[in-house]
């Protein structure tokens, strides 16, 4: 609506105010653009109001606070509050109204690119069928031709905008951690951790902030498996009121390599050899294990990849570790050094090779569908978080370096203390647009927490965003809505690839007057590096405790069950049986022989080689010597949760007890458990009683290895019929051979007789994860069978070479 002049007011000047060139050089403003509407309204109000804004700042007050002593402590940006929020626009029209532009207000100070994901979920319930360009579709079954027969016409802009979308619907892999599973959750704090750190995530008991949580493995391709032997990432992003932080690490404490130089090589080596791309997602094989023993300082970190650690039973019964020290902050600008620990309230459980190397094939699926399941069934994954801290002092006088990365810091020294809790509860709502595109980086940290001069860390810092903008496709990723923080955000980058915020205003940078100063440098109550003083000359290598290559890994094989000792010992066999080279076996094994002289014995002898001299020391000085650390063990962390989750096998066939079934498989699921009928094909079981049962996942589909434990109840029929089954004879077996809980009802014995399966433990005792029991007894060895199932395996009966 257009509104004339009215009587008084001043249309003096008002021709610059309607162009962008120029205008007076001191005059009043107009009071009129003369013929006046809403728009122009706005703009003479946004013109007079950006002019007082920046008449308001004649100067950059803080200016002198950027030197000497006084940039110590950084002052807050210097701002003035415009007398209209027009001023600070960047259009007079954006007061016009659309269903795409929006309601024509926008709110100052905002950034609705961080709001809830709820604002970018999409659901198609009751919707037709568009282009991207939202045009409804008529036809999605053919192409637009020239006559039925004809040829395709190119002007099918349907055909093409769908075929163009489906060939650039991926994305590079990432270089390592390429294979991952994902869960949104939050972490909630124990206590008010303020006199140790800044870090608003700690400051109050019971404050919750939401988190994303990546697990993966390192080495292989996004396609690869699951099982497969190698370091696990553990990588949780905390959506802070302070802005994103993300803790990077591991299922392992420590690293191959203490500098971030060495990284390259380090993937170089471990992934397929480039002359045939072999092998996929393994280590065992000759460039992995030459690098390695030429690198004696990843001999500690090669005992716990040859470790149990390494084919953990599922992420969500495995530990995570930060690897590098940090810093924690205090308000104060108090520094200590930190170390972060995860711990599963499940506990800490692994498969074993034989069950890992068979899940390959079974289902290379198998840890991201146990993460999946969990949360889809509300038994939601639970992890402590405990930091060890020290500072420098003590530090200084460990018999370690806390910036090798090579080295943990043992409990003994320095004990665990809680601070809070993870639970991860929703899973994702679409594989690629979360998991897939979500970009973690040690460099994202908050006020409260900061870095230490760790050399790998240090290199991390760069690596992690420099892959992320090529893989992401440019500088902002960090908008794609699981990397947007929580936090407003507010700065002056602008442009690049894929941006999405629409920035208001003529104002890009900063200090400025025409903005109002904003947005403004936060000063002291921002992100402040630890002001650690350094005085040293520019040199490469390393400080002389880093050469220290052995002394851990043997406290880590010596801190270990025998069991899993023994396992060690095997890993290190099967792996240097895959080389070829017999140069770099021989290398391994002169490792070896400086952390233990039964260890090297033993993968010596599997290799049918002697034991070479041990390799040279890299240092003089005289090796520390450690007690055995306990908590070094799995077996120290059995969990808190029992049988919950836990897969047990009930066999079934034509003439099983039904009522028997029904009793042991309700129980089962009482506590929680996952019990699954089991038969040699799908269909109806005709029970002993006349009722019917109904399989749920035969032999052939459901091998044992996808199960935890295995329940054959009495019924004569239908163990006859089992006993001619050699699908599940090799189930007993290799129930039996994994260490996994077997119970057998009355006549159900038989079918461990047939399958070989011995009743006792090879030296002569009672196997307490073999129940036996006929039907009197149903509930007490149903009882025992829980019990056996909460400890997970019975490695008593392992043999190497197995018996069954």
């Amino acid at each position: 609506m257009v509104t004339r002049k009215k009587s008084g007011q001043s249309d003096e000047g008002a021709g610059s105010i309607l162009s962008t060139v120029s205008g007076p050089s001191n005059a009043p403003p107009p009071s009129t653009l003369g013929n006046m509407n809403p728009v122009s309204e706005r703009l003479l109000e946004k013109t007079v109001a950006g002019q007082q804004l920046a008449a308001a700042m004649p100067s950059n007050e803080n200016k002198a606070a950027e030197h000497g002593d006084a940039a110590r402590t950084p002052p807050a940006g210097q701002t003035r509050t415009p007398s209209s929020p027009a001023a600070t626009g960047s259009t007079s029209s954006e007061i016009i109204t659309s269903d795409k532009v929006g309601a024509g207000m926008p709110p100052p100070g905002s950034n609705p690119t961080v709001d809830p994901l709820d604002r970018v979920r999409v659901d198609g319930g009751g919707q037709r069928l568009t282009t991207n360009q939202g045009v409804p579709i008529a036809d999605n079954q053919n192409s637009l031709k020239i006559g039925l027969r004809g040829p395709t016409a190119l002007e099918d802009f349907i055909l093409r905008e769908k075929i163009t979308h489906f060939d650039h619907e991926r994305i590079p892999e990432r270089v390592v951690h390429a294979r991952g599973s994902a869960a949104h959750g939050y972490f909630e704090s124990y206590k008010d951790l303020s006199e140790l750190t800044r870090a608003t995530v700690f400051a109050e008991p019971g404050k919750r902030t939401p988190v994303f949580t990546r697990f993966s493995t390192v080495a292989g391709e996004r396609g690869s498996s699951d099982t497969v032997r190698d370091v696990r990432g553990f990588a949780v992003k905390f959506y802070s009121d302070q802005g994103n932080w993300d803790l990077v690490g591991n299922n392992i404490p420590v690293f191959f390599i203490q500098d971030a130089m060495k990284f390259p090589d380090l993937v170089h080596s471990v992934k397929p050899e480039p002359h045939h791309a072999m092998p996929q997602a393994s280590s065992a094989h000759d460039t992995f294990w030459d690098f390695v023993s030429l690198m004696p300082e990843s001999t500690h970190m090669l005992m716990w990849q040859m470790s149990d650690r390494a084919i953990p039973r599922s992420y969500r019964t495995m530990q995570g570790f930060g690897v590098h020290t940090f810093r924690l902050v205090n308000a104060a600008g108090e520094s200590r050094f930190c170390k972060f620990h995860w711990t599963p309230l499940q506990g800490t459980h692994s498969l074993v090779w034989d069950e890992a190397a068979k899940l390959i094939g079974a289902d290379p699926d198998y840890h991201r569908r146990d993460l999946w399941e969990a949360i889809e069934a509300g038994a939601f994954p639970e992890w402590e978080l405990a930091v060890q801290v020290f500072t420098e002092e003590q530090a200084d006088a460990f018999e370690f370096d806390v910036l090798d990365s090579t080295k943990l810091v043992p409990e003994e020294l320095v004990p665990l203390t809680p601070i809070g809790k993870m639970v991860l509860d929703r899973n994702p709502d679409n594989f690629f647009a979360e998991t897939e595109q979500v970009a973690f980086c040690t460099a994202h940290i908050i006020p409260g927490i900061d870095f230490t001069n760790d050399p790998l860390l240090q290199g991390r810092i760069h690596s992690y965003l420099d892959t992320q903008i090529s893989r992401l496709g440019g500088p902002n990723f960090h908008e794609i809505p699981i990397n947007a923080p929580v936090a407003m955000v507010q700065n002056n980058q602008r442009e690049g690839m894929h941006r999405q915020a629409i920035h208001r205003g003529r104002v890009n940078y900063e200090p400025n007057s025409l903005g109002g100063g904003c947005p403004f440098q936060a000063g002291t109550a921002g992100f402040t590096s630890f002001p650690q003083p350094v005085a040293a000359d520019k040199v490469r290598g390393k400080p002389e405790l880093f050469a220290d290559h052995y002394s851990q890994a043997r406290l880590f094989f010596h801190s270990q069950s025998p069991v899993e000792q023994a396992h060690i010992a095997a890993a290190f066999r099967f792996e240097l049986t895959r080389v070829q080279t017999p140069a770099v076996r021989e290398r391994v094994l002169s490792l070896l022989a400086n952390v233990d002289i039964a260890l090297v014995n033993a993968v010596a002898s599997g290799l049918g080689m002697e034991v070479p001299a041990p390799q040279p020391m890299a240092t003089t000085l005289p090796l520390p010597e450690y007690e055995p650390s306990p908590p070094l063990s799995l077996l120290s962390r059995p969990g808190q949760t029992g049988i919950q989750t836990r897969k047990v096998a009930i066999l079934v066939g034509n003439g099983v007890d039904g009522v028997m079934v029904r009793k042991i498989y309700s129980s089962l699921l009482a506590d929680g458990a996952v019990p699954r009928l089991v038969g040699s094909q799908l269909g109806k079981v005709q029970s002993s009683d006349g009722s019917v049962l109904f399989v749920e996942i035969t032999l052939e589909a459901g091998p044992s290895v996808l199960y935890d434990a295995v329940v054959v109840p009495d019924g004569e029929a239908a163990v006859k019929a089992l006993s001619r089954d050699a699908h599940a004879l090799d189930f007993m077996r290799e129930q039996y051979r994994h260490c996994k809980p077997i119970m057998v009802v009355g006549t159900a014995a038989a079918l461990l007789q047939q399958a070989g399966v011995p009743p006792a433990l090879p030296d002569g005792s009672p196997d307490p994860a073999l129940i036996g029991t006929d039907n009197d007894d149903l509930a007490a060895a149903v009882d025992a069978f829980k019990q056996a199932l909460a400890s997970h395996r019975s490695f008593a009966r392992e043999t190497d070479p197995p018996m069954v």
